[in-house]
């Protein structure tokens, strides 16, 4: 196979939770320009529509599901949706995410369980339904969470966050080790600060500014950034790697640990 096919993913079924702003959007682009069939799956369904419809104009294919990743039910029906469009979910992209942030001591059970709740519980129901699904159909895939630098690091004012995303970071590895005979191949990415419509005017700020000193690379991430990730993980490009975290950060952890 020649290395520019090693990144095809014709063929290919993707289910991209939190596709219907931000990285999500993106991660759902890509993986439809590479070739998969890919199922958007979020809130918003009026967002989804036009994510869908974005990704139809540019040659690809999509469909556009409303779900909640906190509701299990909600979410199986989402992977039957998906089946019913394009076949079994090959490719999980396990994305969505909320932040909750103030100083541990102030956080409330209500704020604490939201975030473990999207983003620890969430990313567990849905690549434990994914695997399920490839594993009757016996073809295997790839689960591709993802976690983020605080996961291996840490900062004042996201505790729920940073311990649902080591959460994550562990999920992925125990999980590879279970479905690695299977064919299944579960990975995560780690980003650094990358900007979005939801941080753009906070990294634009002083305080963005400190953030990005601290960054060896000199500067954010785009969302484009994390493209080449992406592709490794979910295509045949990565067909040997499991268990693993890719950070994508700018060089921030290794400054951090010095």
């Amino acid at each position: 196979m020649s290395a520019a096919k090693l990144f095809d993913m014709t063929g290919q079924v993707a289910l991209v939770t939190g596709a219907s702003s931000g990285l999500g959007v993106r991660f759902a682009q890509v993986l439809a320009e590479a070739g998969a069939a890919v199922a958007l799956v979020a809130r918003r369904d009026d967002r989804l529509e036009a994510v869908r419809a974005d990704i139809e104009k540019a040659g690809g294919r999509a469909v556009a599901i409303a779900a909640d990743v906190t509701d299990r039910g909600a979410m199986t029906r989402a992977f039957d949706a998906a089946a019913q469009a394009f076949g079994t979910v090959t490719v999980l992209v396990n994305n969505a995410g909320v932040v909750a942030s103030r100083r541990a001591v102030e956080v409330s059970e209500e704020e604490w369980r939201r975030v473990i709740g999207t983003n620890l519980d969430g990313v567990f129901f849905a690549a434990q339904e994914a695997a399920r699904r490839m594993l009757a159909a016996g073809r295997g895939g790839a689960i591709v969470n993802i976690a983020s630098i605080l996961g291996l690091s840490v900062a004042k004012g996201v505790a729920p966050y940073a311990v649902a995303k080591a959460g994550v970071i562990q999920l992925t590895r125990a999980m590879a080790l279970e479905l690695a005979s299977k064919g299944i191949r579960v990975n995560a990415i780690a980003p650094g600060w990358i900007v979005t419509d939801l941080n753009r005017d906070y990294l634009a700020s002083e305080a963005g500014a400190a953030i990005r000193r601290a960054i060896p690379a000199g500067r954010f991430g785009e969302a484009s950034d994390l493209d080449g990730a992406l592709l490794l993980l979910a295509s045949d490009a990565g067909r040997f790697i499991t268990g693993e975290t890719i950070v994508v950060d700018g060089g921030q952890v290794v400054a951090m640990r010095g």
